[in-house]
């Protein structure tokens, strides 16, 4: 499904992209050369470079892929300016996105393919970015100690019980950020 997700993801920049990433003679470069795309991306998986592969196999686009973590390439991004070489930026959390997206990094896709295939909630309003995978946040704990009941949902973690018992990420990650936004979002707290 991941293969599926990132070939869709490239293969809409290209048309994106119209006649600089399929047509040299577009940018007036060399008539030879071979169309390129830069991809920026936070991930850092052994399945993403076979995916790549099998794009540049399958299309005959180079694909010139930039490895950092999100924040080093929304900040490269940000110095690149109208410069940057980046078609596609992926990372590892929608909050980095919308980010980007308020920097005024990243521009609308109109793509029939990607509103058709990923759901609305999983997508920018505006077609910004798109979200190709889901991340499970999930509470592990030893069935031994803790009663299933007492430890259910996100909300029972705050009972004073649990205080210096939990190994979480600090609350500045933006993972714990997004997830508690998601929580807000989803219950009745939101509108209090």
């Amino acid at each position: 499904m991941l293969y599926r997700m990132l070939l869709l993801a490239l293969t809409t920049l290209l048309f994106a992209c119209g006649d600089s990433a399929t047509n040299p003679e577009a940018d007036n470069t060399d008539v030879a050369a071979t169309p390129e795309l830069t991809l920026y991306t936070h991930r850092h998986y052994d399945t993403d470079k076979a995916i790549f592969a099998k794009f540049e196999t399958e299309s005959g686009i180079k694909v010139n892929v930039v490895n950092a973590n999100a924040d080093e390439l929304i900040q490269k991004m940000e110095s690149e300016g109208d410069q940057s070489p980046a078609d596609l930026l992926i990372t590892v959390d929608a909050g980095r996105l919308v980010r980007a997206k308020d920097k005024g990094l990243l521009q609308a896709v109109n793509s029939e393919v990607l509103t058709n295939t990923i759901p609305a909630h999983l997508r920018d309003a505006d077609n910004h970015w798109f979200g190709l995978t889901k991340r499970a946040r999930i509470v592990v704990y030893d069935k031994n100690k803790v009663d299933p009941s007492e430890l259910s949902t996100y909300e029972a973690l705050t009972d004073p019980k649990w205080q210096g018992k939990l190994l979480i990420r600090a609350s500045s990650n933006i993972y714990n950020q997004s997830l508690l936004a998601s929580v807000i979002a989803n219950t009745d707290q939101a509108t209090a």
